[in-house]
């Protein structure tokens, strides 16, 4: 059984920043691939970044710049880096996982409607201005 903790997150003022952490135990493969979403209040919910088990990474335009995800393979920790934070950032931040036969994840663009597994709690994610 997968199961995904996450920690950080909080409010910050614009300019700021955060750090994410998500941390995977149980099950694990060799390829995968692993993301970060967010839901902001009445929007659906977007994929912010992906990362694969060979550390090809993807961002959303909006994030470009300033938000770096990255893991540590030793811990099976996913963080997410978040510099630069605007109001429009704010919102419910996931991450999750998908165990695959290759590395590879989808377009960003089309990351939400990718029916990935393994989530974490989600933890809230205040930029005020």
């Amino acid at each position: 059984q997968v199961q995904m903790v996450q920690s950080g997150g909080g409010s910050v003022q614009s300019g700021g920043s955060l750090r994410l952490s998500c941390t995977r135990s149980g099950y694990s493969h060799h390829s995968y691939c692993m993301a970060w979403f967010r839901q902001a209040p009445g929007k659906e919910r977007e994929g912010v970044a992906t990362i694969t088990s060979d550390g090809r990474t993807s961002y959303a335009d909006s994030v470009k710049g300033r938000f770096t995800i990255s893991q540590d393979n030793a811990k099976n920790t996913l963080y997410l880096q978040m510099n630069s934070l605007k109001p429009e950032d704010t919102g419910i931040y996931s991450c999750a996982v998908d165990f695959l036969s290759a590395p590879f994840c989808p377009p960003i663009a089309q990351m939400a409607e990718t029916p990935l597994p393994y989530w974490g709690q989600g933890t809230q994610v205040t930029v005020s201005s």
